[in-house]
């Protein structure tokens, strides 16, 4: 039985990492994700069969609680509020990884007969995995909006209090590890790590939480991987590595693309506050030109290249496939059309590509921001829905803005551009963008999915 558990977990390895291969693009996603979920019910079949796992109708009964919690959650959940479940599944499996480490405790009768590294690896995961689930909990909050998405500090004591609360839970691993056998000792680690989540994530803006989610998640991971070197369990120590990594190369992608170290966005502040003047702050009311859906499509419709920027406020208003056919309108009337992709657009990695994927876009219109900023000078129309922060010039221009030296799409180098949105709020990152006062910039306000809409329809009619 145990050879056979070896080669089941060998086999589920395999279809892990041939699945996560096949997510590098929108055509292999979904297959990647079958292969994957296939070998993790292999590696959980495995752990079954392990030789003494113990209750098998305890174990039978989490499945099934779990299954009727976790599927029609998934089924139901808008394609706007997957950022926010990813981080509250995420944050279950830290939270998950926190118990099995107090089990283990508590069964080893504090670890007394266990070789120094099982103590040390299942500690590490009480640790991380408590201060995953609760900061991914907070995360949740924040993208749900029941939290403020603004920074919540405690001011010049927050970074000492954050300090404090590691050194308890660290003082009471290390009295554990020295011989400390009280129940008291891990429960402080627990609360002293789960309040430290807490702490850690409420200072930090709506404008990092995709960052923040990314960098919890490979936490979860490490945390997972640890406890399966203090279980002896091969499937987690496989699986928490393949999350933690790739979570950390994500965290680091995704904040050289807000060009932001990740200690300044841990450190919080920034983010989800009333907007603010990105120039001198002079208060000056500046106009801004507004345009209708009939002016919009007629100025497409004379043109030879129109790019189109999604951004959050597609999401919202779930106009990807209104977005699309207005794209193939265009494309009969001979008009090039492309769609610009930035890093971080949205609120979580690939959320537009995934919005644009499900209204059946060609994977080839849709272009990175590296790619397609060389093309917006030949670009006589850029269409932005919803997208804010990506595009705002005060990145390139304005040394005192917040958000100055951020790689942004350069919409303003297009001959035309046309900005859909509610209202000239903020984005994330709280500031006022200087591309809505442009001269060259037109302002559609209204629902995105509404406005283009109305702007197929007016085309129909040309």
């Amino acid at each position: 039985m145990t050879q056979l558990v070896a080669v089941l977990y060998i086999v589920a390895f395999a279809l892990f990492i041939y699945g996560l291969m096949g997510l590098t693009g929108p055509r292999t996603a979904v297959r990647g994700n079958w292969i994957a979920a296939v070998g993790m019910g292999i590696a959980v079949i495995a752990t079954l069969l392990t030789p003494g796992m113990g209750n098998w109708l305890l174990i039978v009964l989490g499945v099934a609680i779990g299954a009727l919690v976790g599927v029609p959650s998934a089924r139901k959940v808008k394609m706007t509020a997957m950022p926010q479940m990813v981080a509250l599944f995420n944050g279950v499996g830290g939270g998950a990884v926190a118990l099995i480490a107090w089990v283990e405790f508590r069964s080893t009768d504090a670890y007394a007969h266990e070789p120094l590294y099982v103590a040390i690896a299942s500690l590490f995961a009480a640790l991380i995995g408590s201060i995953s689930f609760w900061g991914s909990i907070i995360a949740f909050g924040k993208l749900q909006e029941v939290i403020t998405g603004r920074p919540v500090t405690l001011g010049k004591l927050q970074q000492p209090v954050n300090a404090l609360l590691l050194l308890i839970a660290l003082a009471c691993a290390v009295i554990i590890l020295v011989g400390g056998d009280a129940q008291i000792l891990v429960i402080g680690l627990l609360l002293a790590a789960a309040i430290l989540g807490v702490t850690s994530v409420l200072p930090i803006g709506g404008a990092d939480m995709p960052v923040v989610i990314s960098l919890l998640n490979a936490c979860t991971g490490l945390s997972a991987a640890a406890m399966g070197l203090a279980l002896s369990n091969t499937a987690l120590i496989v699986a928490g590595m393949i999350v933690g990594a790739s979570g950390s190369i994500l965290t680091n992608l995704m904040a050289k693309a807000m060009n932001r170290s990740i200690p300044a966005i841990v450190a919080g502040g920034f983010g989800g506050g009333t907007a603010v003047a990105s120039g001198s702050g002079s208060g000056e009311v500046r106009p801004v030109r507004s345009t209708s859906a009939a002016d919009t499509a007629i100025q497409m419709a004379y043109a030879s290249k129109v790019v189109v920027v999604p951004g959050y406020g597609m999401a919202v208003a779930q106009a990807q496939h209104t977005v699309r056919e207005m794209a193939k309108l265009l494309e009969s009337k001979g008009i090039e059309v492309a769609y610009a992709i930035h890093p971080v657009a949205g609120r979580m990695p690939g959320h537009m590509n995934v919005l644009l994927a499900e209204a059946d876009v060609p994977y080839e219109q849709l272009k990175e921001m590296d790619e397609i900023n060389s093309e917006f000078a030949q670009t006589d129309v850029a269409l932005v829905i919803g997208a804010n922060d990506v595009i705002n010039p005060a990145a390139e221009t304005d040394p005192g803005s917040p958000i100055y030296g951020m790689p942004i799409l350069k919409v303003n180098d297009s001959r035309s551009v046309i900005v859909l949105k509610r209202s000239m709020s903020s984005g994330f990152a709280g500031i006022d963008n200087d591309l809505f006062y442009d001269a060259k910039t037109s302002m559609l306000f209204g629902d995105a999915k509404s406005s283009v809409g109305e702007i197929v329809e007016e085309l129909k009619a040309l």
